[in-house]
């Protein structure tokens, strides 16, 4: 178990492929706030209300100096469908390695109809203009979040 990153830690920093075939940096963000969201898989019925909810709301967030990110174990090819499906509006960053979700503790350990096995906890990290965490939400229910993020990232 990596050590999990806490509020007031610096962001641990990465550069990985997105959809559409680029790649994306944390670092190119500074000085802007960013929502670094992670979810298991796209196109499930979550995944899918939480990227709907971040992407309904992404003028608020910009207004609010604040970038969205998403982050799956999903490739770029599944995020591309994913994307284009969803006419998401905010890069999804394809970690299929794990690298990320190792760095901000989400690969855990998770429980599910009496079954054990590894995945992805749905967490959210709010990351300053300085590239400090600000707040950290785990195990995330997907109703009301993406207002929640807001809120917060309103009042940075």
């Amino acid at each position: 178990m990596t050590n999990i990153p806490k509020e007031g830690d610096i962001a641990p920093a990465f550069t990985l492929p997105i959809n559409g075939g680029d790649s994306l940096s944390l670092e190119s963000f500074k000085g802007k706030n960013v929502v670094l969201y992670f979810y298991p898989k796209d196109s499930t019925p979550g995944c899918t209300t939480e990227a709907q909810d971040f992407r309904d709301n992404l003028k608020e967030f910009e207004a609010a100096n604040t970038v969205i990110i998403g982050a799956s174990k999903d490739s770029v090819k599944r995020h591309d469908n994913f994307v284009a499906k969803q006419e998401i509006n905010f890069p999804l960053v394809s970690d299929e390695e794990g690298t990320l979700c190792n760095d901000y503790g989400v690969w855990q350990e998770k429980k599910n109809y009496g079954k054990t096995y590894m995945g992805i906890v749905r967490s959210t990290f709010l990351i300053d203009k300085e590239g400090k965490i600000a707040k950290i939400w785990t195990k995330v229910r997907v109703k009301e979040h993406a207002l929640a993020v807001l809120e917060a990232a309103k009042a940075l």
